[in-house]
């Protein structure tokens, strides 16, 4: 008689083994490092992770994207739970809150996926055009949106002066960029041209930048041959 075959492990379960271990680690009893770190402790650990991922990304290292992705999730985990020892009626939240928002949300700006009607999937025929109705999704849910609004200024300044460029153009807002000869004012310049015309700026400028410490190496590699 043939055993029945295991049933297959339902996708998201060892989330659960997750969240389990980092309330564990919080909770009186776990780690006292853990124990002591708040939102703002954090930070710096959220935005390195966050970099490494990239770099992970950039290099093509997919064992590396598992392991810094592990790294943000735990940087999610870490803050829901700080979150989640606040009482609610002063803002205080838990991971499922967290993850039952997002739900909501894609679900909400997905109609022609979750609730298709002819009406919902009309024009929508390319990545770029459920882009334009994931802005207008946005939009709706908010009343009437500022050119600002959802733009992070705390993100990388050549991140920062693409995206104000392209609020700027998107929304018809001719609003010159500073004219001045400092080094800041010219870096601003380009960046926000960049991001008008429809180009991310810190991509590209990592791309240059990435392929130049290339050949940094390269030449102190090149060096060391010569000398040696």
């Amino acid at each position: 008689m043939t055993a029945p075959a295991s049933p297959e492990p339902v996708p998201g379960a060892a989330l659960l083994d997750a969240v389990a271990v980092m309330d564990r680690l919080r909770s009186p009893g776990g780690c006292p490092w853990d124990a002591t770190q708040t939102h703002e402790s954090l930070l710096r650990y959220l935005v390195e992770e966050c970099y490494e991922l990239v770099q992970a990304i950039e290099d093509g290292d997919l064992h590396a994207v598992r392991e810094e992705l592990g790294d943000v999730l735990l940087q999610v985990l870490f803050h829901a739970r700080i979150a989640a020892e606040r009482p609610r009626e002063l803002g205080g939240f838990a991971i499922d809150d967290v993850a039952g928002d997002l739900v909501a949300k894609l679900v909400r700006r997905h109609p022609h996926v979750f609730a298709p009607t002819e009406a919902s999937t009309t024009g929508l025929d390319t990545a770029e055009d459920q882009q334009v109705r994931w802005d207008e999704l946005k939009k709706a849910e908010r009343g009437r949106s500022r050119a600002l609004d959802g733009v992070a200024l705390g993100q990388p300044a050549v991140a920062l002066a693409g995206k104000l460029g392209s609020r700027a153009a998107k929304n018809g807002l001719d609003v010159p960029p500073p004219d001045g000869d400092s080094v800041g004012e010219q870096l601003f310049r380009i960046a926000y041209a960049a991001g008008a015309a429809g180009v991310e700026p810190e991509v590209a400028l990592r791309e240059v930048a990435r392929a130049h410490a290339a050949r940094i190496q390269q030449a102190e590699a090149d060096r060391g041959i010569a000398e040696g």
